[in-house]
């Protein structure tokens, strides 16, 4: 149980909010870039920790993030004509680099030099993995960009869902980190099956194990922490227990157990106080590749069939999820299709900011007691001028051991282990 200041340092991310000066001191997920997919394309949306911004990718390829308004009289830069190396503004056709640098001012006289003198609020951005990444934070803080976990090398097979989730960004995470979870709201697709390890067939994730309350062992490090959900196998029980390990690094991202063929990955973005962009990756740097639109069919997340344009659910609270109770009657636990859709209807069903106050945890919380503990300790932690946790350690660190899940002997050690058996 957290207390209510306690629940507000946690949740809220806009303006001078510590969580969201934390925030800024990593690189963050931006948009994709399939949303800005050719020079001169159509300028999308994005809206980042409460603030407004536009993304667009120029006549070069060079991507821009800058802030949505128009410094000049404030209008939105979104409607604006991306043309010829910059944005231009409808209204009184100012126009910007992707640097935010002026570049031409029609309404103004010839030789008035103000069009020198303006400079827009622009941030710093890389593409890698298939995502455009920004730096929100102080210039003089800024970390080295390095490449996401997902995508190690330009090679790497990646296929990324994008969903907005109308909730705060830790109620969206905290179902990612929650492995408990998985043995009710998605056990039917995540079937038991006597089978010696845990493989993926076709539409379902087998797993060799019918035990739903998993025995949780966190262990804390310095990018946030790791755990393991023990449950008993259904074979061999007696001399084996079957290991989920998932890791947590500060401060959204989530390595999560893979079903053996690829892995998997998900990050839980602020927008801004109520909402949160979840993006669920699959990837693999060997064996077969990943497929991006199999991958969306697979997760209910596809464009004009479960989202718009905007990555909005069409299925949602007002359609009650899409849920179908005759199939429930018939056998789905839930009703409802999809890994993703079946945790945003939990995690938007607690409201867009959950009161945690009046919860009452058990054992197989022990995870989200974690992650909260991390989060308020590392907010707190910032606000008094200390370093955020994982600033500075590669990833090559924290991705050696990943995430896996496998049946292994009771004599082992899950700590030992590392992804994929290696």
């Amino acid at each position: 149980m957290v207390t209510r200041e306690e629940n507000d340092l946690l949740t809220r991310v806009e303006g001078d909010a510590p969580m969201g000066l934390l925030m800024r001191r990593y690189w963050l997920p931006a948009c994709l870039s399939e949303e800005i997919p050719e020079p001169d394309c159509d300028p999308v949306r994005v809206r980042l920790l409460g603030e407004n911004l536009v993304c667009f990718r120029d006549t070069e390829g060079r991507v821009g993030l800058m802030a949505e308004q128009c410094p000049h009289r404030k209008a939105s830069l979104f409607y604006g004509r991306n043309e010829e190396g910059g944005l231009r503004c409808l209204y009184h056709g100012w126009k910007f680099g992707v640097d935010g640098q002026c570049l031409d001012m029609s309404s103004e006289p010839a030789g008035s030099g103000l069009c020198e003198k303006v400079r827009h609020k622009a941030y710093p951005v890389h593409e890698a993995g298939g995502v455009v990444w920004t730096y929100l934070g102080p210039a003089a803080e800024m970390p080295a960009f390095e490449r996401p976990i997902f995508s190690p090398r330009e090679e790497t097979s990646v296929a990324i869902l994008k969903v907005v989730s109308e909730c705060n960004w830790a109620q969206g995470l905290e179902g990612g980190i929650d492995s408990a979870h998985s043995s009710s709201l998605h056990s039917t697709d995540m079937p038991a099956a006597r089978v010696p390890g845990s493989t993926a067939t076709g539409t379902a994730w087998q797993r060799p194990t019918t035990d739903k309350s998993p025995r949780l062992q966190v262990e804390a490090t310095d990018y946030g922490f790791r755990y393991a959900a023990l449950r008993r196998p259904i074979l061999n029980s007696a001399t084996h227990e079957y290991a989920r390990v998932t890791t947590f690094v500060a401060p959204f991202h989530i390595m999560i157990p893979p079903n053996n063929v690829y892995n998997v990955y998900q990050m839980s973005v602020p927008v801004d106080d109520t909402h949160n962009i979840i993006y669920l990756i699959a990837w693999s740097d060997h064996g077969p590749g990943v497929d991006q639109e199999a991958w969306r069919k697979f997760t209910g997340t596809q464009f004009g069939v479960d989202l718009d344009r905007q990555y909005r659910k069409l299925d949602n609270a007002a359609t009650l999820y899409g849920q179908d109770r005759q199939a429930m009657k018939l056998g789905s636990f839930t009703g409802i299709k999809g890994f993703p859709n079946q945790d945003i209807a939990m995690q938007e069903s607690m409201g867009a900011i959950a009161d945690r106050t009046a919860e009452r945890l058990g054992a197989s919380d022990q995870a989200i007691v974690e992650f909260r503990r991390t989060m308020l300790k590392a907010a707190k932690a910032c606000a008094a001028g200390e370093r955020p946790p994982g600033l500075g350690i590669k990833a090559s660190e924290y991705a050696r051991y990943g995430s896996w899940e496998r049946v292994i002997p009771k004599t082992e050690d899950w700590r030992v282990f590392r992804a994929f058996g290696e």
